[in-house]
């Protein structure tokens, strides 16, 4: 009988998950008894320790995450063949609030990073000069601009100079013209820019003084507008004076130290295993918790992944009022699917079930992790920017770039992104990339900033959770994350409506 390497997450599972690759005929003691596997398992994936019949649930992380097609045995790989989502449509909810919050199990003390704060007392992580098209028309404008301002400066004096385009603004209708202005207008006014040039054709249905004054009362120094049709003569030449003059006073702005309790974060799975809600999410979890302790802001996004696991996080709710805005962010993202004939539960991608993960539910309970347990203080729809400090929840859809994109925009500094398979990607915020295992970390070294696989190779969380603050606090602070090093940074904007 070989050493098992296996993990039973709750006592109440029926399954556990293979840490290493098993074959046929492999034993493993679970509970006082011995099971015999009768298939050949991958790692990530989940084996049967209980005979179950056909339509009774399979329990993982303590709550069911499907039910099985037909009779199984004891000893089952469990994968998206033999377990079939419970999830069906929309749902009645009873809000049943959990007990206080004990705050984070860990007493790191960690105080301030370095930060730049602006003027109206917000305060970035990066220094950036940012060119920002209202419409897909002037892309190719815009990305002139940004590589002349490059050959001119060499970027030297400022964290980067990047253009986000897009190809919207214009042929929309209704809420979805509405979200591409609401996004567009959040990057304006997100502090990781230290100077904005707001880039429109003229003609667009997001017109050029509409969108201006979604702004609000920003500030004018630091954020101008140039319309191309309006310029008699070269808009490149008419753009890069607007631009010399944005970098010489970004240039201007030096780091200094900013409370802990200012920094906001994303939090993000996508390339996920079953490995996610083992390693990475735990630890982005125990981060998230330790920021909501000293004060701080993250954010849960990635509605469709909540399926299944929603009732945890609406019985976190501070309020009734939470719980209700939380009950028709669910519910209304339901229904999105249905109206387009869609089925709920439909969710995992190949890359998820070839890594372990057999259901949304599977998967949402997993992907829950990354908020840890505190309470739930806001929720928002898609385009809204941050009120409330603490753990917060955003309407937005589980495709990696838009999910990442939405978080941004809502004011996030930085990403967290916990993968199993891997990604390259990046938002317009530092993304970072945390493995779940130590393949991957080991593969794609350029891609990761973090491997939470070394929870699998004897490391502890007491010992990871520390040595992570410390690696988020020091890209908060300047170091560059891989995304950023590798220049893979772009948007991708939520489209839900009718293109004329």
């Amino acid at each position: 009988m070989e050493q098992a390497t296996f993990l039973k997450i709750n006592p109440a599972d029926s399954v556990v998950v293979c840490l290493s690759p098993k074959k046929k005929g492999d034993i493993i003691a679970v509970d006082g008894k011995q099971i015999t596997l009768n298939q050949d398992t991958p790692a990530g994936h989940k084996v049967l320790i209980t005979d179950v019949k056909e339509g009774e649930n399979i329990i993982k992380y303590g709550y069911p995450i499907g039910h099985a097609r037909q009779d199984m045995k004891a000893g089952d790989w469990v994968n998206e063949n033999n377990l079939k989502t419970n999830l069906s449509g929309t749902l009645e909810y009873t809000y049943q609030p959990v007990g206080a919050w004990e705050g984070s199990m860990f007493n790191v003390h960690r105080s301030t990073f370095k930060g730049y704060v602006r003027k109206n007392g917000d305060v970035g992580v990066r220094n950036e000069i940012w060119i920002v098209p209202t419409v897909g028309c002037v892309n190719g404008i815009a990305e002139n601009l940004a590589h002349r301002l490059m050959q001119e400066t060499g970027g030297r004096d400022v964290d980067a100079i990047w253009t986000w385009h897009h190809n919207y603004g214009c042929s929309q209708l209704s809420e979805d013209h509405e979200n591409t202005r609401k996004v567009l207008r959040d990057i304006c006014l997100h502090p990781n820019a230290g100077g904005v040039l707001v880039l429109s054709l003229g003609c667009e249905n997001n017109q050029p003084e509409d969108f201006m004054a979604m702004l609000g009362d920003y500030d004018k120094s630091r954020i101008k507008l140039l319309v191309t049709q309006r310029v008699e003569g070269d808009e490149i030449e008419a753009g890069m004076h607007i631009l010399r003059e944005l970098y010489a006073q970004a240039a201007q702005d030096k780091r200094e130290d900013v409370p802990v309790s200012k920094l906001r974060v994303g939090l993000k799975c996508g390339g996920s295993d079953g490995f996610s809600g083992i390693t990475a999410n735990p630890l982005v979890g125990e981060f998230s918790d330790w920021l909501v302790a000293q004060g701080g802001t993250s954010v849960l996004t990635e509605v469709p992944e909540m399926f299944g696991a929603e009732t945890i996080l609406m019985n976190r709710c501070e309020t009734p009022e939470l719980f209700q805005q939380t009950v028709s962010m669910i519910n209304n993202f339901k229904n999105y699917f249905l109206s387009h004939g869609e089925p709920v539960g439909e969710n995992p991608s190949p890359g998820n079930k070839a890594g372990g993960i057999s259901t949304l539910e599977d998967k949402a309970l997993g992907c829950t992790q990354k908020c840890g347990k505190a309470p739930v203080s806001g929720v928002m729809e898609y385009g809204d920017r941050l009120t409330a400090n603490g753990l917060n929840l955003l309407s937005a859809p589980g495709n990696d770039l838009v999910a990442s994109t939405a978080l941004a925009s809502c004011g996030c500094h930085i990403v967290l992104f916990t993968t199993g398979r891997g990604t390259p990607f990046g938002t317009f915020v530092p993304t970072m990339k945390v493995a779940t295992n130590p393949v991957l970390a080991k593969n794609k070294p350029h891609w990761v900033d973090f491997s939470a696989g070394q929870l699998v190779e004897g490391r502890t969380m007491q010992e990871l959770v520390p040595e992570f603050i410390d690696k988020v606090l020091a890209v908060a602070s300047g170091e560059k994350a891989r995304n950023e090093e590798n220049g893979y940074r772009e948007i991708s904007i939520f489209k839900n409506g009718v293109t004329l």
